[in-house]
């Protein structure tokens, strides 16, 4: 007999084929009829150098086979942190050691927050599209209050109104909001949040009391202007109280280590906060081995400076690729992106124009989902983004050109032969099972 805890997530453990068409991984030798896989967002493009680094300076010594200095990280790795992020998020505020808490992860980081911030039942403001893997109901009960923009520019001035507007309808429900959550740059959008546009949403925190959670995994994958503004660069002084601040980030976009499994939670004015963390760190130990490498690799400032610079170059350049392939055969995406590792692309539009047969959009969604699947191709669907257009997909660029070129055309060819291509080889994965929308985790 479970306990009532593990019976109320039965229903809700839904079969994914993410974590399935992962391990038929696409070689144009070896695995031909495997998966592209252009919807997990992991940063191939500097592999190979990230390697060679560890290879030829990351010495290991005894201490990496030990527990070291407990959950919270090292300190040797908190000061790497500190200096490192300090650094290149212009904080406003000297970042102390102190005020790192390392997790395993990034959605670990957040999920701890949202535990100590929250009670079960309170909620979370969060706007539309958004991270999938965002469900915080699943362990610390935690509610979303899904914002909705409509005509709204999700990231300009116009869409704090829109946040007020989703707090002031939760109240009026009896839902208790304790936060709003960020994500800058924005997942699955690839633009930052402007200045003016972050003071505003400070400002809305402060006059509500909630916190405002900041995720920015990706702040240093920003390959064009306009450039990326920090939470931890802006004087909080009368704009808020710094308490309610608090900032994520981790190894995994940025340096292309989603495998390393480390992240942290920055919180300069809330003690308490921190206190509480280190209460239920040890459920969340980064490993011993994680933590070495990555402050070893933090602390060389001539190799990441250098390493950050060139991942930058890579991305800009796939981006120009993957944009131009969707321009050259008419898929429309959503522009202005600079950041991040992908593009929000319009594929059921595109589907739809090419079978103009088909007039029921709901339809035509499930159709191409049917036909990337046909075709080996795995995108992340907006559906589990919590899109308010169901025709969106996010396609991630950040590949090796051969394979990202595979996995383009395998899109294309989708759009085109829709549900009437049949493969050659047969997938070990049934096709009668939901396909890119069961499961809301989109890493």
């Amino acid at each position: 007999m479970l306990s009532q805890r593990a019976q109320d997530m039965v229903p809700s453990s839904v079969y994914n084929e993410m974590w399935d068409l992962m391990k038929q991984p696409w070689d144009g030798e070896k695995n031909p009829q495997g998966f592209v896989n252009l919807g997990v967002a992991e940063n191939q493009l500097m592999q190979d150098e990230l390697k060679a680094y560890m290879d030829a300076r990351m010495d290991i010594h005894g201490s990496v086979l030990t527990y070291q200095e407990g959950p919270l990280g090292s300190k040797r790795l908190r000061q790497a942190l500190a200096r490192f992020l300090g650094r290149h998020l212009n904080a406003h505020r000297a970042i102390k050691p102190s005020q790192i808490i390392v997790t395993n992860g990034v959605t670990t980081s957040l999920e701890h927050a949202a535990w100590a911030l929250a009670d079960a039942g309170e909620a979370f403001l969060l706007g539309r599209p958004y991270y999938g893997a965002l469900t915080l109901e699943q362990r610390a009960g935690v509610r979303t209050v899904p914002v909705a923009f409509g005509q709204v520019d999700p990231l300009g001035p116009g869409a704090v109104e829109c946040y007020e507007e989703a707090l002031l309808s939760a109240r009026d429900q009896g839902i208790v909001v304790k936060g709003l959550f960020l994500c800058s740059p924005h997942n699955p959008l690839g633009r930052c949040y402007p200045r003016h546009v972050i003071l505003q949403l400070l400002a809305l925190c402060q006059k509500y009391r909630i916190h405002l959670l900041s995720d920015e995994v990706y702040a240093l994958s920003v390959w064009h202007a306009p450039s990326f503004t920090s939470i931890l660069s802006l004087d909080l002084d009368g704009i808020i109280d710094p308490s309610l601040v608090h900032v994520l980030w981790g190894v995994s976009k940025d340096f292309g280590a989603n495998g390393w499994r480390l992240g942290c939670l920055i919180s300069q004015a809330n003690e308490e906060l921190r206190a509480a963390l280190s209460s239920v760190a040890i459920y969340s130990y980064a490993s011993s081995i994680t933590d070495h490498l990555v402050a070893q690799m933090l602390l060389d400032d001539s190799f990441t400076t250098a390493y950050l610079a060139e991942s930058r170059r890579r991305l800009a350049a796939a981006y120009t690729r993957t944009t131009r392939f969707l321009q050259r055969h008419r898929i429309p995406f959503t522009g202005g992106t600079h950041a991040a590792l992908f593009v929000w692309a319009d594929l059921g539009t595109a589907y739809r124009r090419r079978h103009p047969d088909i007039v029921d959009s709901d339809e035509a969604i499930e159709q191409l989902k049917k036909a990337l699947f046909r075709q080996r191709v795995y995108l992340a669907w907006g559906g589990n983004f919590d899109s308010e257009s169901p025709d969106m997909f996010r396609i991630v660029f950040a590949h090796p050109t051969h394979y990202l070129d595979e996995g383009l055309e395998r899109i294309n060819q989708a759009l085109d032969n829709g549900i009437s291509y049949m493969p050659l080889a047969s997938s070990s994965l049934p096709e009668n099972r939901p396909l890119l929308g069961a499961g809301r985790s989109q890493l």
